[in-house]
């Protein structure tokens, strides 16, 4: 029987991963994979950001200290739970993690008023939903940063999004895996019309 827990590092940050939880696997290529979303979203110690399917706050957590709040929204469970344990384990203090999906909660969140700075979403090879991207926007964000394994979903959303007002400015892929034909990507989404 294998360990209950992984311990990895993505930069200066620890994080422990239970067998229900997913993590990125190729190790050197995850920190520049975040790295470049957090520097493409432009954040400010003022910004709230969502980290939308946050599985174990990888996302949000290496965003923390740029940023006033993270919020994440993950389905898995036992995710959610590695993710607060994350944050207390890096001593981060401005992060909370919620149960749900993403396409329940964003909505909520939207008819509470909340208001956001950046959303990054990092969803499942299915996408996102409308739900989620009609919701996303009513939030108000300056940038959606949108980490895709699945090109052709990406498309899909990118086109909603732009109907929504916002603009493609960068779309940057990361080869997560050499030697195959999958590839992950950061998109970036500027909002361009301004209330």
């Amino acid at each position: 029987m294998g360990e209950e827990i992984h311990d990895d590092k993505i930069g200066d940050l620890t994080f422990e991963i239970s067998p229900q939880s997913f993590f990125q696997i190729n190790s050197l290529q995850t920190p520049r994979l975040y790295k470049l979303a957090i520097d493409q979203a432009g954040l400010t110690k003022d910004d709230l950001i969502v980290d939308a399917y946050s599985g174990i706050g990888t996302i949000g957590l290496s965003a923390a200290k740029y940023v006033k709040e993270v919020r994440g929204v993950e389905v898995v469970k036992a995710a959610v739970k590695d993710a607060k344990n994350n944050a207390r384990l890096n001593q981060i203090h401005n992060a909370k993690y919620y149960v749900g999906k993403a396409e329940k909660l964003m909505p909520k969140w939207a008819a509470e008023g909340l208001k956001t700075d950046v959303i990054f979403g990092d969803p499942p090879r299915k996408g996102l939903t409308k739900e989620f991207i009609d919701a996303a926007v009513k939030t108000g964000p300056k940038k959606v940063v949108y980490i895709s394994c699945n090109p052709a979903t990406l498309v899909r959303d990118m086109q909603l999004l732009m109907e929504a007002g916002y603009t493609t400015n960068l779309v940057s892929p990361v080869d997560m895996f050499p030697q195959t034909p999958h590839v992950e990507s950061v998109t970036v989404l500027e909002r361009t019309q301004i209330d």
